[in-house]
């Protein structure tokens, strides 16, 4: 038999906390082959949610209490995370919002998906069958919605629908190669953390639809201005899509320097000088790409590989280089060449750096199975 754990952070839950634990006990006694702990992490507050908690231990053994101080969403499940790996070791650990905006009857949905396959599932208010409430003010409904597509984008991960859902399995694996990197991070960012590091480290990660619930009871911990900023500085910190743009830029900087400088300057033939520029910025770009932007998945093994890698990567480069000329040609002949600049800025941003990024990724710093 499988064994799991669900950890509860709490703060002055205790109008949801008995109703949520009552539900959670009664649903796992009906899921077949799989043990169940549950961990309640309570940041000592000062409604009795931990006095609750405490008594309903009495008469159920598989619940357990934590009481720490009040740092944040973060630290609590680092603290969970720690303990069960010293305490349970189970093979899954959930996360679960103690609000009652999570339904307990999804928890056999995410082990199906486990049992499976899956690493990490991630419960998603915004694939078909998910929603979140409709009664939601509208700037919550746009920080949730489009903090989501940021993200979603920022990291060039479309797939993954939901970053900041609180509602999740992850095996003991992942729990164990993340808690080093994930206790740095606190409030949303934690679970964006959480993921990101899943992903560099290959886990197969998936999603079910959930409905989110508003909390009927007590206050909402969420700061939207925190919350923005945080998510903004992660991804800029972070996502090797925003790192290869910058590396982009940089490259497109020596490029037009070398150009303007063997042109304007020592008067060499423009295709000389566009050739050495051109051939410059992509050395430049495959050395940063490989020291900064894939540096989780960096080329480091002999020579060979290495100049075989940067032979792709220039052949990659040229693609680019025909699409562009190509690009920018046919829309000067249809709409005229008073705005080639427009046409070749729009190829760039829509076509060439997804078009880049998506073969540098599968081709040069390639996942290795």
């Amino acid at each position: 038999m499988r064994k799991a754990t669900i950890i509860l952070p709490t703060y002055n839950e205790g109008g949801n906390i008995k109703i949520l634990l009552e539900k959670i006990f009664k649903i796992i006694k009906t899921i077949n082959n799989w043990d169940f702990n549950i961990l309640v992490i309570d940041s000592k507050s000062k409604d009795n949610t931990g006095k609750i908690v405490k008594t309903l231990q009495k008469n159920n053994s598989c619940l357990y209490l934590i009481e720490t101080e009040k740092e944040g969403l973060g630290k609590a499940y680092s603290i969970g995370f720690e303990y069960v790996i010293k305490h349970f070791n189970p093979y899954v650990v959930f996360e679960m919002d103690a609000d009652l905006s999570h339904d307990p009857y999804d928890i056999s949905k995410f082990l199906k998906k486990i049992e499976k396959g899956a690493d990490f599932v991630i419960g998603s208010r915004y694939i078909k069958g998910g929603s979140i409430p409709k009664d939601w003010g509208i700037h919550r409904k746009l920080f949730s919605i489009f903090g989501n597509l940021i993200i979603r984008f920022g990291f060039m991960k479309p797939k993954i629908t939901d970053w900041t859902s609180g509602y999740r399995a992850m095996k003991i694996w992942v729990v164990k190669s993340a808690i080093c990197y994930v206790k740095n991070y606190s409030g949303y960012v934690f679970q964006i953390a959480n993921i990101d590091k899943a992903l560099k480290n290959r886990a197969k990660i998936e999603e079910i639809p959930i409905n989110f619930s508003d909390r009927n009871a007590g206050v909402s911990k969420i700061n939207f201005g925190q919350y923005i900023f945080q998510i903004f500085t992660y991804i800029f910190l972070n996502s090797s899509f925003i790192k290869f743009a910058i590396v982009g830029i940089f490259g497109f900087i020596v490029d037009f320097a070398i150009s303007y400088l063997g042109i304007e300057i020592l008067n060499i033939e423009v295709w000389i000088a566009t050739m050495i520029s051109t051939e410059t910025a992509i050395i430049c770009n495959f050395t940063f790409n490989n020291l900064w932007a894939f540096s989780h998945k960096k080329i480091k093994t002999g020579k060979k590989s290495y100049i075989f890698s940067f032979l792709k990567f220039n052949l990659i480069s040229s693609g680019s280089i025909i699409i562009q000329t190509i690009g920018v040609a046919f829309m000067s002949q249809v709409f005229g060449k008073s705005l080639w600049y427009l046409y070749k800025v729009g190829i760039i941003l829509f076509i060439i750096i997804p078009y880049s990024y998506f073969l540098y990724n599968k081709i040069v710093w390639k996942d290795k199975s």
